[in-house]
């Protein structure tokens, strides 16, 4: 069992969501190889997601993650099996979106599965990631008048 390669896709899959949450756009895409596949599955945008390649992937992140939209994404339950260069993982995750602008709550949870790959600079990277829900809710903020936003690191001024 190689503890070592497990350890650097534990902290690859947690970079994943921090980088994403924290919306730092290149760090995030350095998580991906070049060529990774991005399937992801939401009710709240309609169709399942299919992105191809790092720049894609990142792209689609950032034009639809943007200032308006508070993320959180906690992963837990990590199945990581290593063949040499390769791996593949699975994770519970729950997420949290807060859509500002829409004064919508979203809520969820799932599994991800992963591919891995080390890659020639020796850093281990996301080939392939996905989800499949369990489930996804969303409730209008204005259903709960007394709902507010205390702290958004998100907000300009007088927002």
């Amino acid at each position: 069992m190689d503890l070592a390669a497990i350890e650097a896709i534990r902290q690859l899959k947690y970079r994943y969501f921090r980088t994403l949450d924290f919306k730092r756009w290149d760090e995030f895409a350095d998580t991906l190889t070049v060529d990774a596949a991005g399937r992801y599955g939401t009710h709240a945008l309609g169709e399942p997601l299919t992105l191809d390649g790092r720049a894609a992937i990142t792209a689609f992140m950032r034009e639809n993650l943007g200032p308006s939209i508070v993320t959180t994404h906690i992963a837990t339950h990590p199945e990581i099996t290593v063949d040499g260069e390769t791996a593949t993982g699975s994770w519970a995750f729950e997420d949290t979106v807060i859509a500002t602008d829409y004064r919508v709550l979203i809520r969820g949870a799932g599994y991800y599965t992963d591919g891995y790959r080390r890659d020639p600079d020796g850093q281990w990277r996301i080939t392939t990631t996905g989800y499949q829900r369990i489930y996804e809710s969303s409730q209008s903020l204005a259903d709960t008048p007394s709902y507010r936003l205390l702290t958004n690191m998100w907000a300009t001024p007088g927002d």
